[in-house]
Formats: structure tokens, sequence, C-alpha cells
């Protein structure tokens, strides 16, 4: 009884009739149950997809983030490894909206040592001529160098674009990250690295592909997993594999080879790369095919000689007794690596142990300037296309990493965040919330290449325009052409020095002469 004369005293405050109550709670109903259907089937957010209706709290969440940063939590410079200005800087060249900041920088830059410069000219170079390269939509800038060229192999090209994808496996990532990623390359005119995991369908959608050989052999090895040039010729036949790259090491854990959980060992992975279904996956430290400088170089060559492909080598930097062996075997004779890729320690994985990932493998600008110099020293250093890797998926970082000498750079975790990443960091457990890095059927159906890979596309293709209008406001038609004294960092003493000076550079190292300015000026247009 005391049941029946209260309610109709609520509803009477309330102002609702009981008939009223019934339609606006079935209304709700109908619309909670309409907006589950649209999360469900859209494609556009994977998170939505994925986690229905309660995904929107995560973007409401980042549309007040800045404020409750501001007062209560972090600045947009405190989070690692990409600070909050950084994946917002990702995201909306992915997604081609918006991407200047207001009211001038929030870094303290005099107060930051170690903090980098781009020394602009007072007289920029002048944009691009309609048409030519670097204009809109693609902003297309060329590698400054043949791959292939100085060994003579015989399907030596030059790279289209000196921004291309960093090696990541199908088994890290998913089936349709990795498609997405094939066909964000394509439209944007770029190489994508298979990683070590082998060469699977989802590479094969129209994307150039650098085939990479790690120490497990995986799409390259004989039942005893030992590798196999049969068994190589046979993949890269497969798909349009221009390169091919050995891979001694990795900068977030060198020195123990590759892992991949057994959660994410799905039947397709274990097929393409001939393991147990279900079972963790660790390559060997180091490769069973050659041992040393001397038969590393023997082991390129005969890659290079039956496939014509150009061969290169990846590595983290350690102690420095291999790259002095290599740079003077390359120097006294006609055996050569036609590409380098320096992979910085701050460079990501999907699993590593916490004290290799912090500790071992030198971080990128001191492990290629140290590679660098050995090279320059004798000679040999213009002989190879030089790539670096490492955390270099932003503008100012790439541009310093062609200042001292990379022709190139690769993107790994930046390419990840263009489709979708939110530096959940769980990569290592298999369970993604955006389906980019594992292999759990519920959360990959929420990732949709189609639209991710133009995403991808527009990443991609932004990184290369901020590039060149970084190289224009220097006074350079290409990249490439920024020198180490056009770059200084700022020391604790408000004082600061050029890259050459911190770095060791002489005058002529990393400083195109006429003969090249010339040859990158008429590649330009």
């Amino acid at each position: 009884m005391s049941e029946r004369l209260h309610r109709p005293r609520i509803e009477r405050a309330l102002g609702l009739p009981r008939s009223n109550r019934r339609i606006a709670t079935a209304t709700a109903g109908v619309g909670l149950a309409a907006l589950v259907g649209y999360d469900l089937t859209q494609r556009k957010h994977a998170i939505l997809r994925n986690f229905p209706v309660i995904g929107h709290l995560r973007y409401l969440l980042e549309e007040v983030g800045p404020e409750l940063r501001q007062y209560i939590v972090t600045s947009n410079d405190e989070e690692l490894p990409f600070s909050r200005n950084q994946r917002s800087w990702i995201y909306q060249s992915s997604k081609q909206v918006i991407d200047t900041i207001g009211y001038g920088s929030d870094n303290q830059m005099e107060h930051t040592a170690g903090y980098l410069i781009i020394k602009q000219a007072e007289f920029p170079y002048p944009p691009p001529a309609d048409g030519r390269p670097g204009t809109a939509p693609d902003h297309t800038i060329p590698c400054g160098k043949v791959l292939g060229a100085a060994t003579g192999r015989r399907l030596a090209f030059r790279p289209a674009s000196i921004v291309n994808v960093s090696g990541m496996s199908y088994g890290a990532l998913s089936g349709p990250a990795v498609e997405a990623l094939n066909r964000g390359v394509a439209l944007a005119g770029c190489l994508q690295n298979t990683g070590e995991g082998g060469l699977s369908d989802h590479h094969c959608h129209g994307g150039e592909l650098v085939f990479q050989i790690g120490t497990g052999y995986f799409g390259c090895r004989d039942d005893d997993g030992q590798f196999s040039l049969s068994a190589l010729q046979e993949t890269i036949a497969r798909a349009p594999v221009r390169a091919l790259e050995v891979k001694l090491s990795q900068g977030a854990k060198p020195g123990v080879g590759g892992h991949l959980p057994g959660a994410k060992v799905t039947p397709e992975v274990a097929r393409i790369r001939g393991v147990a279904v279900g079972e963790d996956v660790t390559s060997p430290p180091m490769h069973s095919a050659f041992n040393g400088a001397d038969e590393l170089l023997d082991f390129v060559t005969m890659l290079g000689d039956a496939t014509g492909l150009p061969v290169g080598i990846k590595s983290a930097v350690g102690q420095g007794a291999f790259w002095v062996e290599l740079a003077e075997l390359m120097a006294a004779g006609d055996r050569g690596v036609d590409h380098i890729t320096i992979d910085g320690g701050e460079g990501g994985t999907g699993a590593a142990p916490l004290a290799f990932a912090d500790h071992v493998g030198m971080p990128f600008k001191l492990a290629f300037t140290s590679v660098y110099r050995e090279f320059a020293t004798r000679g040999v250093a213009d002989q190879v296309v030089w790539i670096g890797s490492g955390k270099l998926g932003l503008p100012e970082s790439a541009l310093f990493a062609l200042a001292m000498g990379c022709d190139m750079v690769s993107v790994g975790r930046e390419a990840m965040l263009s489709i979708g990443c939110i530096q959940a960091q769980r990569c290592h457990t298999g369970r993604c919330p955006t389906g980019v890095a594992t292999q759990n059927a519920w959360l990959t159906r929420g990732l949709d290449p189609a639209t991710k890979s133009v995403r991808a596309a527009n990443y991609l293709v932004s990184m290369r325009k901020q590039m060149l209008a970084l190289a224009r406001t220097c006074g350079h038609p290409h990249p490439s052409l920024i020198t180490p004294d056009e770059i200084e960092f700022l020391t604790d003493e408000f004082s600061s020095k050029s890259a050459r000076e911190h770095f060791g550079y002489a005058a002529e190292w990393a400083a195109p002469g006429a003969e090249r300015r010339a040859g990158l000026e008429k590649l330009m247009g």
C-alpha cells in the first residue's frame, strides 16, 4: 500500500504521469539500442566498434583532457613514450584536420638541456611549382640516393619516399593492421618493411615491401629452422618485394631476439612462421647462417647475386668493434651492404624485458652518429643508403636524422598511432583495445583497413609535407641537404652547440657537395 501511495508522489514531483514515464523509458531504450547498433556497424572508430556506448567516454575524456591535465594531472609534454602533443599531431594529420596550435609553444626551451633547434635561413627556399615533387596532394620527396647503385644490384632503384614504415610483423600486429598499413603505403607511395615474422596475405594489398630476414628465418627457413635460399625466393616471388633487410638486432631489445607471446600465435600466424599454434615464439639472439662481419658480407653478397635485390642490415648499436670491422672490410674490397638501418634504443616493441628496453642499446642520436663516423672516416659513408629508426616519426626528429647523414627514416609506433593505436601499452598481452596489436577476433574486427589505410597515408604524406617545409625554411629544396650546422642543441648554461660540434663531425661529413646539391635540385624540379 505504501509503495502505491508513494509512487504517484514521485511522479507528481517530476511532473511525469506514469504513461509518459513509460514512454520516456522506452524511448531511451530504443535510443540506446540504436546507438549500440550504430557503434557495432560503423567503421571509423575501432574503440566504438569494440566497446559500444562506453567507448564514447574515451572521446569525451579526450575533449576535456587538456583541461584536466592542466589543473590536475600532467602537461601536454609529460606523457611517455609519446606526449599528448605528439600523439595529437599524428592523429590530426591522419584525419586531415587542423594540426596547428595557438598561443605559442608550452615548452621551456631555455631550461631544457639538449633541446633541438632548427636554424632557419633569412631567405627561405621558394615553394615548388605546381606539378613538381613536393607539391600537394602527395608531397613526394624521393630518396637522395639510388638504393643498390654502389654495388651494382640488378634491381637497384630510387625509393620514392624518404619516410617509410618500419618492420612490424604480422603476429605482433593484427591482420587488419598490417593490411591497413600496406594499403596506406600504396596510397602514399612508400615502402613497408614486413618485420621478421614473414610475408603474409595481409602484406599483399598493393604496397611495396622490404622483406626482413630475422634470426628465426620466418618465411625463408627449412624444416629444421635454418635459412633456405629457395624458400626465400619462393616467398618474395609472391609480392612486390623491392629490397631485403637482414636484421641483426632491434633497438628495444638488442641481444634477445624477437618474442611473440603464445596468445598471438593463431593457426594463420603459425602457418606463416612454421611454428606451433598457441606457443611462445622466441627468435634466437643471433644468426646461424653467418657469424661476424666478414661472413655477413658473404651472406649479403650471396643474397644480392641470387635475387638481384638491394640488401642491407638493421641493428641496434652497442659495442663498436663490429662497425669498425664492417667499415674497414667495405673500404678494402668489392663487397658491401646497400643500406644500413640504425635503430635507437628508444625504439618500440610489442614485448621486451624491462631491463633491455630501458638500458640495452644506445639511443638513436648517439648510435647513428657513432656508426656514421666510422664509415665517413674510411670514405665509404656515401656508398650506403642510411636509414634512421627509433622514435623518428615526427618532422623535427626525422629532419635531425637526415642532417646527420640519414637518407630515409622508418616509422613504427607513429604509424600504429595513425591507424588507431591509443598508446594503451598492452601490446604484450594480446588485449590491445583498438585491434592494432592483437590477434583477438573480437578486437580486430573493430579495425577497418579501408578507413585506416587512408589515415596511414595521410600521416605519411603529412610527415613529408612538414619535413619539406622545414627544409625550405632552412633554404634547401630537399631535406637531405640539411647539414649538421643547421641543427643546434641548447645547453643548461644558456648557450648552445651545433650538431656538428656536439657529435664530432668533420666539416665535409653529411654536407652535400655542389654536385649532389645540383642533383637533388634537379630531382625536386
